[in-house]
């Protein structure tokens, strides 16, 4: 009995990772390069009257301290607003917002956005509100149209 368990529980892990639909992680290159990316990404976020936080630039922190890293930059944004609404739904949203891309570019060249996908909130957060549920999937299109617009030359 023992040993099917484990089989099976083996078998569902295997095929749980080739499955892309949820992943928690969404990811997009970009035409651009590095910092044509971040400058087109934080443009985009101020037009559509989001709140741009912070951007940080994890290779100039690693050079700082005289190590070598690819270029690598977070840019923190959000809606205050629709923020603290997620937040009174459960107070752990915090540890996930304001909203984060991250502008990376590998040892090829390519530059890439990376986020995490807002419909894992859901189960993360255990959030069951409709009107919640609602804004994240808002967050899900928000964060795919930014990325998207940002990737094009």
């Amino acid at each position: 009995m023992k040993q099917f368990v484990l089989f099976a529980v083996l078998a569902f892990a295997l095929v749980g990772c080739n499955n892309k639909k949820g992943t928690f992680l969404k990811t997009v290159t970009s035409q651009n390069s590095q910092e044509a990316s971040v400058a087109k990404l934080k443009k985009l976020i101020k037009e559509e009257k989001l709140t741009l936080f912070e951007t940080i630039d994890h290779k100039a922190n690693a050079t700082a301290v005289n190590m070598d890293l690819k270029p690598e930059t977070v840019v923190v944004f959000g809606n205050p607003k629709m923020g603290t609404v997620l937040m009174n739904c459960n107070p752990s949203m915090g540890l996930d917002l304001p909203l984060r891309i991250l502008v990376s570019t590998n040892y090829e060249g390519i530059t890439s956005f990376t986020y995490t996908n807002p419909e894992y909130w859901s189960l993360k957060h255990n959030i069951k509100d409709k009107n919640c549920l609602n804004i994240i999937n808002k967050a899900a299109l928000a964060l795919a149209d930014l990325t998207e617009k940002a990737s094009k030359k």
